[in-house]
């Protein structure tokens, strides 16, 4: 198998593994996405949130009003320059994230239980093998 045909495999199998997690998700997976940079980074501004997700502005800004109306995230001043609005995650933002990790996670360690030995050893190499795949 060559390099770009193991490629491909790995491209679909990544690709149906993450349709599968994301089966039982509570929250549309923009929503999601948008908790997770803030939980990693810290406040961002829309225009922030809309590169990291390539998205436009405007439905950045309707993915984060949707947000703020359930209270999962906060506008605020950014310090430097105070006319840019920048978004912080909520107590109730940063349990929402915790809450969908902790259930796309179990439903892994469950997958993880039925494996074999050499399986497991696999699956604990692979979180560092795809960190050295990042293009």
């Amino acid at each position: 198998m060559s390099d770009l045909d193991l490629a491909e495999e790995l491209r679909a199998a990544i690709g149906d593994f993450v349709r599968r997690a994301r089966v039982h998700d509570e929250m549309p997976p923009g929503q999601a996405a948008v908790l997770g940079h803030l939980g990693r980074s810290g406040p961002l501004s829309i225009a922030d949130l809309a590169r990291l997700e390539r998205v436009k502005h405007q439905s950045m800004a309707r993915t984060v009003g949707l947000l703020a109306d359930q209270g999962l995230v906060s506008p605020g001043r950014h310090e430097a320059d105070r006319r840019q609005v920048v978004l912080t995650l909520t107590p109730s933002g940063s349990n929402a994230l915790a809450s969908a990790r902790r259930s796309r996670a179990a439903g892994m360690a469950r997958a993880i239980h039925g494996l074999d030995d050499t399986e497991r050893e696999l699956i604990r190499r692979l979180p560092e093998l795809l960190r050295k795949l990042q293009p």
